[in-house]
């Protein structure tokens, strides 16, 4: 019963932090999970992205990063491209918590 009980709570806490968005930004495209191109408008982008503060804020994929400086502290690697149509995802950067979210979610598997 102990073993089925710890199995559940590890599978449990697995899923929570492949959920959270900690993100380190690489300095090259190599190096990279997922290549990221901001845009001007927020109507153009795939994700509205919220940068968090405080690391614990930044759980789910809703488009609430934190910023990590190492790399092996982040989920996910990306790397900011020059022009759009290098980018697998379209992001923009809003100014308050409520406005992050996925605008095409489609898109979503990149961050998983």
């Amino acid at each position: 019963m102990k073993r089925i009980v710890f199995c559940i709570v590890a599978v449990v806490i697995a899923t929570v932090s492949t959920y959270a968005q900690k993100v380190y930004s690489t300095n090259y495209e190599y190096q990279a999970d997922v290549k990221v191109f901001v845009v001007d408008y927020e109507y153009q982008a795939d994700l509205l992205v919220y940068k968090e503060s405080q690391e614990y804020n930044a759980s789910g994929n809703e488009g609430k990063w934190y910023f990590v400086d190492k790399e092996y502290q982040a989920d996910v690697k990306i790397y900011f491209v020059d022009y759009e149509y290098q980018a697998d995802l379209k992001i923009y950067f809003v100014k308050n918590e409520y406005q992050a979210g996925w605008r095409d979610k489609s898109k979503m598997y990149l961050l998983y």
